[in-house]
């Protein structure tokens, strides 16, 4: 296994959300345009998802930094991001480091056209759970940010073992709980979610599929 990470917590932390309200508000007509994963869901009405979510200069400044140089990137360093959405995590650590070779991809055609256009020549339209069109060892870093727990179990096999594939180091941050008081929150607030796993649940998971990147967890307190 690798190790527990803390680079997206902070910035996680920062953002209020009404939990019973979202829980109220016709959930389940809006989870089924949420997972649309379109327009709606990225800058349509916050019940559907993000609300309007739009590019904010430096606001993943400090993920970026922290990737960059806990895994050593530098000038030439390939990093894929598996469910990218519109890539500014991206796009920020090509501001920090310019010489990475930066490649991303995601099942929403929003999402992607939304992304800066000088990155859009290496983001793709695909899913997480399909066998990657890249080569074993083709990246030094693979990152997935709040993409996997919106896979059945099934699915995050093949997801796993893929980002294990072609990735030399990796780094995965999804949802969970450590008690029934988050558990009840992230029932409420998530719209896509299909796995909902406590972390001990997670960690097993990761043991039993062979995954051996870093990981990091956030928790709707």
């Amino acid at each position: 296994m690798g190790q527990l990470r803390n680079f997206v917590t902070p910035l996680h932390k920062a953002t209020s959300r009404n939990y019973i309200e979202r829980m109220v508000n016709d959930k389940v007509a809006c989870m089924l345009k949420a997972k649309e994963y379109e327009a709606d869901y990225w800058d349509g009405d916050r019940k559907y998802g993000y609300g309007g979510y739009k590019y904010m200069a430096g606001r993943w400044k400090s993920v970026a930094q922290a990737l960059i140089d806990t895994y050593g990137l530098k000038a030439g360093s390939r990093v894929l991001d598996v469910g990218c959405g519109k890539a500014f995590l991206l796009y920020e650590m090509q501001l920090i480091e310019p010489g990475l070779e930066l490649f991303g991809f995601d099942i929403s055609k929003h999402g992607l056209a939304s992304a800066m256009p000088d990155l859009k020549a290496t983001l793709f339209n695909y899913r997480a759970q399909d066998p990657y069109p890249f080569g074993d060892k083709s990246f030094d870093l693979v990152i997935s940010l709040t993409t996997l727990h919106n896979l059945r179990i099934f699915e995050l096999k093949t997801a796993l073992s893929e980002i294990e594939r072609v990735g030399k180091q990796g780094y995965i941050m999804l949802e969970s709980y450590r008690n029934e008081q988050e558990l009840f929150n992230v029932q409420c607030w998530a719209l896509t979610c299909e796995s909902f796993f406590d972390t001990a649940e997670w960690i097993w998971l990761y043991r039993h599929f062979g995954f051996t990147a870093d990981y990091e967890f956030i928790y709707f307190e």
